[in-house]
């Protein structure tokens, strides 16, 4: 059986060496729970010593001693020449299917003192959403029973109305409200995409869809061209991001746009939309394209806790998605998709304060890495919420991401957000929280860099993989 793989056993031991306590203890802690819970079955072949080692980033010697702790707990049998693996009743049967990614693992971590920057949104929410809640609370009369799979009519009507306003004419029943993006994804997914498609996208692309896309058994292909990409492939979808990408800020031209618009022909295109509206230099919001199936939400705008998102498309499949979302939630909450349609009433304020906010503090986080740490590279956002820096020489950026942990800041790096596997020396790091709390994790970071190289140099793998 093959060892199982260092990124994947990396993400589910997440925030391991944050604690405190000797590095070997806190190692074998977090690796009894991964038994205990099933995510590492009986039978499972652990990495090899000096694999783990420099997957974490830590001295050969915390692996071997966590090994041996957990041998002698009868949980892990070793041997010499054959390796480590998990032992008879040491774990479940089957390990659950459950997301080793980096950035779901660092939300589902307890509070730590911990520095979050492994992901991305407004740290607080906007003053004007208590008063969107008041004026929803005075809407919640009349007989009402809550269920509405496809979305309340209100807010229905009110993305319709503001997608119109855009110069995309659109009909309620062209709307799907969901419980935030990452369920219009899910959803769309589900209805798009069996096992065994190709899914086509960007790289680097947003981690939670490529996650969605594995779920579902897809085959991923990523390209730096789609249009290009499509002349030689018949994908079952096509996901891209064309305003203000995460990670990199950037976007599509109109004339490339239109040119992948014509490429996808009949196949499903969908546009992430969820950052278009952070437009660093205070631009008007950028017209949606009608020609696809848009996602968006007003997580980025507003505050990640308003789990408000939507689908944009075609009338019958909306009814085809809001069948599946039926399935699972019958609808989701009222109250908040009262408050949005509140907040749409007012939505250029709302906007135009989080840019200003996201603008002040993408100059700070800016500006503290050129002075903390002159020889990362990273290209200013056009808009969006994160810079893609990427680290000097060969530098593996998930092991200095452990590194980093042990000083107190979660990042993100690069190979979650690349099915390629060539952004191995890249970091994404987020300009959402206040100023002093961006200083202080730079300072983190720049103390994490010095001890990360130090020791010996870690250097990134860049596999071979078609696309």
């Amino acid at each position: 059986m093959e060892p199982i793989a260092v990124d994947d056993l990396r993400g589910w031991l997440g925030r391991w060496s944050s604690g405190r306590g000797s590095l070997y203890l806190l190692l074998a802690a977090r690796l009894r729970e991964l038994i205990d819970e099933g995510l590492l079955p009986a039978g499972t072949v652990l990495p090899p010593d000096r694999v783990l080692a420099s997957g974490l980033a830590v001295g050969r010697t915390t692996v071997i001693a966590a090994y041996d702790q957990l041998r002698q707990e009868g949980r892990l049998t070793r041997r010499r020449g054959s390796g480590t693996w998990v032992a008879p009743g040491g774990g479940a049967a089957a390990a659950r299917a459950e997301t080793a990614n980096p950035m779901f693992v660092n939300l589902l971590e307890p509070p730590d003192g911990v520095l979050q920057f492994a992901c991305a949104g407004p740290m607080s929410p906007p003053p004007q959403l208590a008063e969107a809640y008041r004026r929803a609370a005075d809407r919640l009369t009349g007989k009402d029973m809550g269920y509405h799979p496809s979305g309340h009519p209100a807010l229905r009507r009110a993305l319709a109305d503001h997608y119109t306003a855009l110069g995309v004419p659109t009909t309620d029943d062209q709307v799907l409200v969901t419980t935030g993006a990452q369920q219009a994804l899910a959803l769309l997914t589900r209805a798009l995409v069996r096992p065994g498609d190709e899914v086509l996208v960007e790289a680097p692309t947003y981690p939670g869809a490529l996650d969605l896309f594995h779920e579902a058994a897809a085959v991923i292909r990523a390209a730096p061209d789609l249009a290009d990409a499509l002349g030689r492939r018949k994908p079952a979808l096509v996901y891209a991001m064309p305003t203000f990408h995460n990670p990199t800020g950037a976007s599509m031209s109109p004339l490339q746009r239109r040119r992948l618009v014509r490429a996808a022909a009949a196949v499903p295109l969908v546009f992430d939309e969820v950052l278009s509206d952070l437009d660093l230099a205070g631009g008007p919001p950028q017209p949606p394209t009608a020609e696809a199936i848009t996602v968006a939400s007003l997580s980025k705008v507003v505050w990640g806790g308003l789990r408000v998102g939507w689908v944009r498309a075609e009338a019958p499949l909306i009814a085809r998605l809001a069948r599946f979302k039926a399935v699972h939630d019958l609808g989701s909450a009222v109250l908040e998709q009262l408050a949005a349609v509140e907040l749409l009433a007012d939505f250029a304020t709302v906007r135009s304060h989080r840019v200003a906010a996201l603008r002040d503090r993408h100059d700070v986080l800016r500006a503290r890495l050129r002075h903390h740490l002159p020889t990362w590279r990273f290209t200013p956002a056009e808009g969006g919420q994160t810079l893609w820096v990427r680290l000097p020489g060969d530098a593996d950026a998930a092991g200095y991401a452990q590194v980093a942990l042990r000083h107190g800041v979660a990042v993100l790096p690069g190979a979650s957000l690349d099915p390629t596997g060539r952004s191995a020396d890249r970091l994404r790091l987020p300009f959402t929280d206040d100023p002093a709390a961006i200083t202080a994790a730079v300072t983190r970071l720049s103390a994490a860099w010095q001890d990360f190289t130090a020791t010996a140099p870690h250097r990134r793998v860049v596999p071979s993989i078609a696309v």
